[in-house]
C-alpha cells in the first residue's frame, strides 16, 4: 500500500447494525483518490436503481481525501456525498474545519453509512474501529450542546459532524455542520442523515493510527512556503474573504437580487463585507485544519433582542450574504446576519434558504400564495426571519412548501418558472447571464446548480492570469471574453470540470492558491508515487463520468441540463451587457457533451469512455 492511506473504509448498516471493513488495493487508490470519485464508486455499487433518497436505501459516504489531515493549508476538508433529496440524483458537498482530518487520522479513508436505525444514535470512530452509540439524549438539541456532550463522553479533541434540526425534520435542503462553524452545504444531505436517525459522526485521532508520508519533509517545506507566501498568493482572500465581493457585483450589475430577476439592488453596499467590518458585526476570522489562510468570517450581534447572534456558529460568506440578502430584496446586514446564523443554528443551506424564500416573496408578491402573517415582502428583514423559522418546524401551508425547495413550492403554486433551480438545486450567486460558460456548467453539473465545482469565465480572460496559466497545463492556451459560448468555451469547461473534480477527490480546498504542479507535488510527497498532469486530468474524469451515469440510472437525462427561462431574457435593473442566448447556450451545452462522451437522449457515458478511464465493471449495457 501507499503511503498517506489506511486501505480501510468502514461500511455501516444501521438497519441490523453490523459493520464491516474493506480493503482495496494500491491501483484502486491511485485510481480513485478519495472524496467525490471514491463516494460515487460506493454510490453506484450500494444505491439501487430508484432508490428513495429519504428512505433507508439510500447510502451517505463521509470520504475524506488523499490530503486530508496532512500538514498542508487546504487539507482539512472532507467530502458527504449521497442521493440527494432535491435532485434525486449525485449529490456532494465538502466542508473545512477539523472534522475530515480527525477521521482520517482516527484510522479511515471512508465511512460509508447504509440503512436507518430505529431510533437516534451517532457513530464513533478511533483506532481504525467504528461504534453505534444511542443519540436519544442529543435529538432536537442545538449544535452547541450536541458537540459539548460528545466531547465530554470522548474527550475533549475528538471532532463532531452533526445534522441540525433542520436535518431532524428531513427539510430537503439541510446541510451537515462540522465543528460547529463548517459546512457541507448542498445537496440536502443533513436530511439523509435525518431520516437514518443517525445525530453525528465523530471521531479522535491517536498517533498510532496517523497515516504516514513518503517525503514528510517535503510536505513540511511546502507547508512553509504557504505561510510565508499566503500574503501575496492569497491576498484578496487574507484580506476580506469572500464578503467583499457584494459591492463590486452590485457595481458592475450582476449581483443576483429579487429573486434573479435584477443585477443591482439599491443600497447593496450596506451588506458587502467592508460595511460588516465597519459596524463592528464581523469581530474576526477563523480557519481550518493546518490553513494559514483564516478566510472564515465570525460575527457577533449583542444587545439587539432578535437580532442577536452567536459567534461560535460562524459569520456570513458572499453566497449567505447574496441569497438572504439580495437574491431577497433585503440590504439590513443585522437581518441578514442574523438570517445566517439561524441557518447555521439549525443546519441548512444558506443558498437553497435565501432563494426559496425568493420564490416565495414572488409568488406572495403576485398573489399566487398566501404568506400567512409572515410579511414575506421582498426587502423585510423580518419576513425572512419569520419564513425560516416557519419552514424549520412546519408552520402553517407555507413553511412545509418552504422545506421543500422553490421547485417543489413553485409546483404547487402553479408557476414553475419562479423557482431558480437546477436539478432541484437553487442557484447560487453568480448569475449565468454574466458567466456564460459557468451557467452551462450549472446545467450540466451532476449536482444541479453549484459554482465550486465549476468555471467562472472571469477568471479566464486573460493570457496574464493565474487561471489562464494553470488551464495551459492542460493544453488550453486562449483567453477567451466573457461572453463567449464558443466551442472553445466548452473546451475550457470540460478542462476546468476535471481539474475541479480531481481536486474534489483529492479534497483540496480551492481558495489555497495552490497550482496543479503543487496539487501533485502534495500527492507525490504523501504517496511516493509520480502522479503526471495526464494522470490528473483522467482522475478527474473518472469522478465526471462516475457522477453522471449515477444519476442516469437514477433516471435523470439530457432534458435535467437546463436553466430556468428567467436566465434567457434581461435583467429588469443591471447590465445591459449581461445577456445568454438560448442558442448559444445549446451550442456549448452540446459541445461538452461530445468532449465529454455523454451519447443519447439521457446523456450517458459512452462504453469508449469508461473503457479507457479503466471503469469496464460500470461499463456494462444497460
Amino acid at each position: 500500500m501507499p503511503t498517506g492511506y489506511h486501505d480501510r473504509v468502514a461500511v455501516v448498516n444501521l438497519s441490523d447494525r453490523s459493520i464491516r471493513y474493506e480493503s482495496h488495493g494500491e491501483a484502486f487508490w491511485r485510481s480513485y483518490l478519495g472524496g467525490r470519485a471514491l463516494s460515487a464508486y460506493y454510490l453506484l455499487k450500494l444505491v439501487p436503481d430508484g432508490a428513495d433518497p429519504m428512505g433507508p436505501t439510500n447510502a451517505l459516504v463521509f470520504a475524506p481525501g488523499l490530503a486530508s489531515g496532512s500538514p498542508i493549508s487546504g487539507a482539512g476538508r472532507n467530502t458527504v456525498a449521497g442521493k440527494g433529496p432535491l435532485s434525486g440524483g449525485y449529490a456532494d458537498a465538502e466542508a473545512g474545519g477539523f472534522f475530515g482530518a480527525e477521521l482520517k487520522n482516527a484510522g479511515l479513508d471512508a465511512l460509508v453509512v447504509t440503512g436507518e436505525a430505529e431510533e437516534p444514535v451517532y457513530l464513533h470512530v478511533e483506532d481504525g474501529q467504528v461504534g453505534i452509540r444511542s443519540a436519544e439524549h442529543l435529538w432536537g438539541k442545538d449544535p452547541l450542546e450536541v458537540e459539548a456532550l460528545i466531547k465530554e463522553a470522548h474527550g475533549g479533541t475528538a471532532r463532531v459532524s452533526q445534522c441540525g434540526l433542520a436535518g431532524e425534520r428531513q427539510i430537503r435542503y439541510a446541510n451537515i455542520i462540522n465543528d460547529l462553524a463548517h459546512f457541507a452545504g448542498r445537496g440536502g444531505l443533513g436530511a439523509v442523515m435525518g431520516v437514518k436517525h443517525l445525530k453525528a459522526v465523530s471521531a479522535k485521532a491517536k498517533t498510532a493510527t496517523r497515516p504516514t508520508y513518503a517525503v514528510p519533509g517535503r510536505l513540511k517545506d511546502m507547508a512553509r512556503m504557504m505561510a510565508t507566501e499566503r500574503m501575496e498568493r492569497a491576498a484578496d482572500m487574507v484580506a476580506m474573504g469572500t464578503p467583499g465581493i457584494i459591492k463590486p457585483f452590485n457595481i458592475r450589475g450582476v449581483l443576483p437580487s429579487n429573486n434573479f430577476r435584477d443585477g443591482y439592488l439599491e443600497g447593496a453596499e450596506a451588506i458587502d463585507g467592508t460595511n460588516l467590518d465597519e459596524t463592528g458585526i464581523r469581530i474576526g476570522r477563523a480557519t481550518c485544519y493546518a490553513c494559514v489562510i483564516r478566510c472564515k468570517q465570525v460575527v457577533r450581534i449583542e444587545n439587539m433582542g432578535r437580532y442577536d447572534t452567536q459567534p461560535e456558529y460562524g459569520g456570513p460568506e458572499y453566497e449567505g450574504l447574496g441569497a438572504l440578502g439580495s437574491s431577497c430584496g433585503i440590504t439590513d446586514p443585522y437581518a441578514v446576519v442574523k438570517a445566517n446564523e439561524l441557518c447555521n443554528r439549525y443546519g441548512l443551506d444558506v443558498i437553497s434558504t435565501g432563494v426559496s424564500v425568493a420564490a416565495a416573496m414572488e409568488a406572495v408578491e403576485r398573489d399566487w400564495l398566501d404568506d400567512e402573517g409572515l410579511g414575506l415582502r421582498f426587502g423585510n428583514g423580518e419576513g425572512l426571519l419569520n419564513a425560516i423559522e416557519a419552514l424549520v418546524h412546519h408552520r402553517g401551508r407555507i413553511g412545509r412548501l418552504l422545506a421543500e425547495g422553490s421547485r417543489r413550492l413553485a409546483g404547487a403554486v402553479g408557476h414553475p418558472e419562479i423557482a431558480m433551480q437546477v436539478k432541484g438545486q437553487e442557484l447560487p450567486m453568480h448569475d449565468p447571464r454574466y458567466k456564460r460558460g459557468l451557467g452551462v456548467g450549472y446545467a450540466v453539473s451532476p449536482t444541479g446548480a453549484d459554482h465550486s465545482h465549476n468555471m467562472h469565465d472571469t477568471a479566464y480572460t486573460s493570457s496574464d492570469s493565474s487561471s489562464m496559466q494553470q488551464m495551459a497545463r492542460f493544453g488550453i492556451y486562449q483567453p477567451l471574453p466573457i461572453d463567449d459560448l464558443s466551442v472553445k468555451k466548452a473546451r475550457m469547461l470540460a478542462a476546468k470540470t476535471m481539474e475541479q473534480s480531481f481536486l474534489n477527490s483529492l479534497v483540496m480546498c480551492d481558495f489555497v492558491p495552490w497550482n496543479a504542479d503543487e496539487w501533485l507535488a502534495i500527492l507525490n510527497a504523501i504517496t511516493g508515487w509520480t502522479v503526471s498532469v495526464a494522470e490528473l486530468l483522467q482522475t478527474g474524469e473518472r469522478g465526471l463520468q462516475l457522477t453522471r451515469l449515477f444519476n442516469v440510472r437514477q433516471g435523470l437525462t439530457k432534458e435535467d441540463d437546463t436553466l430556468p427561462d428567467r436566465f434567457f431574457t434581461p435583467f429588469r435593473q443591471g447590465s445591459d451587457k449581461a445577456s445568454l442566448s438560448a442558442g448559444g447556450f445549446a451550442v456549448a451545452r452540446q459541445a461538452y457533451y461530445e468532449i465529454l462522451g455523454w451519447e443519447g437522449s439521457e446523456g450517458s457515458p459512452s462504453r469508449g469512455r469508461m473503457l479507457a478511464l479503466g471503469l469496464e465493471e460500470f461499463a456494462v449495457s444497460r
